[in-house]
């Protein structure tokens, strides 16, 4: 693989776009040698982090207010670097508390798994919030073969 690569679609916000999303994240990580278990890990915290964008920064935009959703792939030797950006209402990602999954299940939630999900399947998972202005979510998956032990990915 060359030494490194990037990928960028610009796209509405629109859940009818999230195929389109999925499609485009499942080609380059195809493309750049991941197999297909980690291809569905990735995909699936991208339209994780899609849709919480999609649901959440732009919820109250209107027809006249179309935002766009841009999503970043970086590709190096060592790792594929996932990035969604938008221009809408931030949150404070330490403010949201990671589920008990026996709980949770227990109590037959739905929803709500998004950012446990997207840092259970990535290797590392980071925000930088500027509501308003652009906030984005970084998600990094190592190839297998580059993998950092689980201490220096935030894992216990």
């Amino acid at each position: 693989m060359p030494i490194a690569y990037e990928y960028r679609l610009r796209i509405p916000s629109e859940t009818d776009n999230l195929e389109l999303i999925r499609e485009f994240v499942t080609k380059v990580a195809s493309k750049v040698g991941f197999n297909s278990d980690d291809i569905g890990k990735i995909e699936l915290a991208c339209d994780e982090a899609c849709t919480n964008v999609i649901k959440h920064a732009y919820a109250m935009k209107t027809n006249n207010d179309k935002k766009n959703l841009d999503i970043s792939i970086k590709t190096d030797a060592e790792k594929f670097t996932l990035v969604v950006t938008d221009h809408g209402k931030g949150f404070d990602p330490d403010s949201i508390k990671m589920p008990n999954m026996r709980e949770y299940l227990a109590q037959l939630k739905v929803g709500g798994l998004g950012i446990y999900l997207m840092k259970t399947l990535m290797d590392e998972v980071d925000y930088q919030m500027q509501p308003g202005v652009k906030n984005q979510v970084r998600m990094v998956k190592y190839f297998a073969d580059k993998k950092k032990p689980h201490s220096a990915r935030g894992k216990q």
